[in-house]
């Protein structure tokens, strides 16, 4: 049955491709976004506009309803505004929400940390509240791989413990983990976190590699390549993502009965508590990605090789196993074509 959804984020990457994928199959969507200049808004509005909704149309507080969707309406809104974001949630009576919105970034986090305190936890805070006094049945909300921190054994598990993150962006998302384990064990509100892993493809942000390396590839100039070219990551292209964040949404964590509070499990519970991990499971290296750019590209890039940079951790890995077991799925794009999905993209809105 259709259902009324809030997608937090959704002049984002990630929030605005599930939020269509949700409306494509007939649920009724709320999508909420402060659209602040992290980055060129540009893009943030090309994302609006690609699902309907008109930025010339769009006025703090206000729903705006999009011209391609009848089931989308549209509300600019900062999450930190803790009257609007509980009142919404109480008129709207949604079914679900989806809190993809956030400040991201490991490196804008060593410089601008109150950013992330602000959007982070009082933002998160804010939207847990929301949800239990508005009796939401399910709340689903971004982690990040970035929780795994100092933790090198691969592949990353959502068993493992993970008290050692390396960056204040990890720790905030590792917080959330935890906050929201404590409203699913005080108000039995169910709740589920996704631990995405380094997700790339069209409309992607201009602070993650891919768009860095091709615009400059693209401009004839030189990428910095940092650990050496030695860093790994489990590239999850951005449909493979929405389509793991739309089954999560549909299936309400459940709690652990073999939970035991001797070995406690880090990443379930005995309350309505679970976390995930949504990757590919197939670490790439830095320089055969650079290599799918190139190839996609038809132009070699020049290369700086650089140290490791503060916050950055030298390989990650998923374990999907959970996923696999629970919903019969796990991404597999190939960083061929995701890569080669991203250019065309790229091409076609930069008009490069």
């Amino acid at each position: 049955m259709p259902r009324k959804i809030l997608v937090t984020g959704t002049a984002g990457f990630i929030g605005s491709h599930v939020a269509v994928k949700l409306l494509e199959r007939g649920d009724s969507v709320v999508g909420l976004d402060s659209i602040n200049d992290y980055y060129d808004v540009r893009l943030k509005h090309g994302r609006l506009e690609k699902s309907g909704v008109s930025i010339t149309d769009v006025s703090y507080g206000q729903k705006t309803r999009s011209s391609l969707f009848p089931e989308y309406e549209f509300i600019q809104l900062k999450l930190e505004d803790r009257e609007a974001v509980l009142q919404l949630c109480k008129d709207e009576k949604f079914d679900a929400v989806c809190h993809l919105a956030a400040q991201a970034g490991v490196r804008y986090s060593l410089t601008n940390p109150h950013a992330y305190v602000s959007a982070n936890l009082d933002g998160f805070m804010n939207m847990l509240e929301a949800c239990r006094h508005a009796s939401v049945a399910h709340l689903v909300y971004a982690s990040s791989s970035s929780v795994y921190g100092l933790n090198t054994n691969m592949p990353f598990s959502t068993h493992d413990n993970v008290d050692h993150p390396i960056s204040l962006y990890a720790a905030s998302k590792k917080s959330n983990e935890l906050m929201a384990h404590t409203y699913s064990h005080l108000f039995n509100m169910p709740t589920t976190g996704l631990r995405f892993f380094t997700v790339y493809g069209p409309w992607g942000r201009p602070d993650m590699a891919l768009f860095i390396f091709t615009k400059a590839i693209l401009a004839g100039e030189p990428i910095d390549v940092y650990n050496n070219g030695n860093m790994q990551r489990d590239f999850t292209y951005v449909d493979d993502i929405a389509e793991g964040v739309v089954r999560v949404i549909d299936s309400p964590a459940k709690p652990n009965l073999d939970w035991n509070s001797a070995a406690p499990d880090p990443g379930s519970s005995p309350a309505l508590y679970k976390i995930y991990n949504i990757g590919n499971s197939s670490p790439v290296k830095l320089l055969d990605f650079i290599g799918a750019i190139e190839k996609a590209l038809g132009k070699t890039a020049c290369k700086n090789l650089m140290p490791i940079q503060p916050g950055d951790v030298p390989a990650t890995w998923a374990d999907v196993s959970d996923l696999i077991q629970d919903f019969n799925y796990r991404p597999s794009t190939s960083i061929e074509q995701g890569v080669k999905k991203f250019v065309e993209w790229y091409r076609e809105f930069y008009k490069v």
